[in-house]
């Protein structure tokens, strides 16, 4: 029986996931940060009060249906336009959600339209029904410095102290957390750890569900920290990040590459304060680059669902 998988991030870590839990299970729902505030996505927001339509995008061509008919209307909605006015750089799939937002008067059923366009396998929904911005203060030249702005955050850099979502009371998308109450699985990350991962668990009611749901949860690590908001940070540094931040949350099982692990011993010790055993598989790609293979990924989630957590690297009990 196919796991029902709720899977939390955004930009290319969320899709990272996507592509690869979309070839296990097709009960499966993309929880998406509405934090963007930088290119296409931040000028639509500014310009029409909307949502950053950008990282929900970009889960939606994540599920495309396998087809010519998929294919295409994914890389339409990934096209760019190139131009001298002020289409310059717009994303063609963000114009036509924003379009279907103002048609229909609801985000979550202007998603939905776009995915049954793409016979998306799977659903996309926002984390939020506002638009969020975050906060955060950061070690900077040996100040702390209040940074504004999700696009600031990510490349800001500095060491995060402390992070916070403006409105901090924000509404969460029912749907989303119904779809968290009702998982057999919660993925959590790869991405931007503190502008796409974390905020996830600083929307009230989505946090809740998160530490009520009956489900398990699945931490998956990012293949490298060298991005301005984690400089200096190893991946065990990541973990005492968001338990920091989370402080009750539980996590079953901690996803690593261990080429991307620079001390095992810390990170299986981070792990275990969260009451969660790490699984080290090599998921990047080949060729050299800090991506993940989608295939690898996908053996690598079979692995943590089927509790199957020994093998490859050294594995707290």
């Amino acid at each position: 029986m196919q796991p029902a998988v709720v899977a939390l991030g955004g930009g290319h870590g969320l899709a990272a996931s996507l592509s690869a839990l979309r070839l296990m299970t097709e009960k499966l729902t993309a929880v998406v940060t509405v934090a963007d505030d930088g290119g296409s996505s931040g000028r639509l927001r500014s310009e029409l009060d909307v949502l950053p339509p950008g990282d929900l995008r970009m889960a939606l061509a994540a599920l495309c249906d396998d087809s010519e008919w998929g294919r295409t209307w994914r890389d339409l909605l990934q096209h760019r336009f190139t131009s001298s006015g002020d289409l310059n750089n717009h994303a063609v799939g963000n114009l036509l959600i924003v379009a279907l937002w103002e048609i229909l008067g609801d985000s979550v059923e202007g998603l939905d339209w776009v995915g049954r366009l793409l016979g998306a396998r799977g659903r996309v929904l926002p984390m939020s029904s506002v638009p969020l911005s975050i906060e955060a203060d950061m070690l900077f030249g040996g100040e702390s410095v209040t940074v504004r702005g999700q696009s600031k955050v990510a490349s800001t850099p500095g060491q995060v102290e402390n992070l916070r979502l403006i409105p901090s009371d924000p509404p969460a998308c029912e749907e989303a957390v119904e779809a968290v109450m009702e998982a057999d699985w919660i993925v959590l990350g790869p991405g931007s750890w503190f502008s796409s991962v974390m905020p996830h668990l600083l929307v009230p009611d989505l946090a809740r569900a998160l530490h009520e749901t009956p489900a398990r949860r699945c931490l998956t690590m990012n293949l490298g920290t060298s991005v301005s908001e984690t400089l200096g940070m190893d991946a065990a540094d990541l973990l005492a990040a968001l338990r920091h931040h989370a402080p009750q949350l539980r996590i079953d099982a901690v996803l690593a590459d261990p080429s991307a692990v620079e001390n095992a011993d810390a990170l299986l010790d981070e792990a275990a304060g969260f009451g969660a055993r790490v699984l080290f598989r090599q998921v990047k790609r080949g060729d050299g680059t800090a991506r993940h293979d989608s295939l690898r990924l996908a053996a690598a989630y079979r692995d943590v669902f089927d509790d199957f957590l020994g093998d490859v690297g050294t594995i707290s009990s």
